[in-house]
């Protein structure tokens, strides 16, 4: 069988207007011969009926106490309701079909409720089902325990399934369906000459989705490159190719290594606070007692600078008050600088190249944005500047580093 796996989001499965795309792209990987597997998310977000986080308000509004267990069987509901939805409106159409849960489909996890990790996978029943003609329609985000108790995989948990999937099937592509036509250069709604990406690495789309991206999760990406799989992350609303996230690639026929570019784009997160704790005299262990403190309280840290005289650090914005009382408690006095954005330099080729930071520098500095930290590595460059200088942040490097000149064959 040639299989191809597509993965729905959200937006994609949230209207019927929406959801004849839906069919429209099963059909035409159907008439192209494909056995096909199409994994769905819940349909919508945040405010309707059958979103995730719909669900997880209807708990904090009655007792806010269902234990993790009980949760993953109430936020499974959203992907089975899609799944069935979408199985009637194929069967409409003549397209025979089958629905599976995550558990159904052989998806075996560890018991890390509301964040499981997938230890094995057995998809002989997907593949009974494929080799009598069926579509396989199945529900995103979810697996069981060997026990048999219902978990969901967490953020990106449908990308991850359809990856998964994808890898255990051998399939020929995975398909991440959304509402962009690819991976740009930058936001486009902040950047409005970006640059869409027809080619990118593994490793380059990782980097963009760790740094604020969100057109696909890392952890599905880093799966399919376990084995190299494929993945096209395309949009519901067109028949644009997308773009293609392989270490190979074609071009007339002849197969290539994909290169890593210098400057693959810019990402921003924002919503950051900057704790800054100083040492005192003779205070040799204050780092140690700092990061302790932080991880016991569950609070995860980032762009972290250490020297003699104090450590500073990035937190969500949500956790900053929690992270000042723990400090204070301590009798660590912190500047806390709220209301900041982390802007990511993403490429996989900077490391070693000379005057990649020159270029940053001088790009914010003739904006007058301050940068208020900065880190890197052998892929990434990160500069933390004030909230309200983001945007200008992220425009002025895409127009340094010419990005709206990027074309990739």
């Amino acid at each position: 069988m040639r299989i191809r796996v597509q993965k729905f989001g959200g937006t994609s499965v949230a209207t019927p207007e929406s959801r004849s795309r839906v069919i429209h792209h099963i059909r035409e990987a159907v008439d192209q011969g494909f056995s096909l597997v199409v994994v769905v998310s819940a349909m919508g977000r945040k405010g309707d009926p059958y979103a995730t986080d719909t669900f997880l308000d209807w708990i904090g509004q009655n007792g806010s106490s269902l234990s993790p267990r009980e949760q993953d069987l109430l936020l499974s509901c959203g992907e089975i309701i899609s799944a069935s939805t979408l199985s009637s409106l194929l069967n409409q159409e003549g397209v025979a079909n089958s629905v599976l849960t995550g558990g159904q489909a052989g998806i075996i996890t560890n018991d890390q409720f509301n964040n499981a990790q997938i230890m094995t996978i057995n998809p002989s029943r997907v593949k009974e089902e494929l080799q009598q003609g069926k579509v396989v329609v199945l529900a995103g985000f979810q697996g069981r325990t060997a026990d048999g108790d219902v978990t969901t995989l967490g953020r990106g948990g449908s990308d991850t399934t359809a990856t998964a999937l994808g890898v255990s099937l051998e399939a020929e592509s995975v398909d991440i369906f959304t509402d962009v036509e690819g991976i740009m250069t930058a936001d486009p709604r902040i950047v409005e000459d970006a640059s869409h990406l027809e080619t990118v690495t593994y490793s380059e789309i990782c980097n963009l989705a760790f740094q604020g991206a969100k057109v696909i999760h890392p952890r599905a990406v880093e799966l399919a490159m376990q084995t190299n799989v494929p993945i096209r992350v395309r949009s519901t609303h067109s028949d644009h190719p997308g773009t293609l996230v392989t270490s190979t690639h074609e071009v007339n026929g002849v197969a290539g290594e994909v290169s890593d570019r210098l400057i693959t784009g810019i990402t921003q997160m924002p919503n950051v606070t900057q704790i800054k704790v100083r040492s005192g005299e003779g205070q040799y262990d204050l780092q140690h007692r700092v990061f302790k403190a932080m991880a016991e309280h569950g609070i995860s840290v980032d762009l972290i600078n250490i020297n003699p005289s104090g450590v500073a650090y990035t937190v969500y914005d949500h956790v900053a008050d929690e992270a000042e009382e723990i400090l204070d408690s301590m009798n660590l006095k912190a500047e806390l600088y709220r209301q900041c954005a982390k802007v990511s330099v993403v490429g996989a080729g900077i490391a070693g190249v000379p005057g990649v930071m020159s270029k940053i520098t001088e790009a914010l500095t003739e904006e007058d944005v301050r940068i208020l930290q900065s880190a890197d590595s052998h892929t990434t460059i990160w500069a933390l500047v004030r909230g309200e200088d983001m945007v200008k942040a992220v425009r002025a490097l895409h127009k340094k580093f010419d990005l709206h000149k990027i074309h990739v064959q």
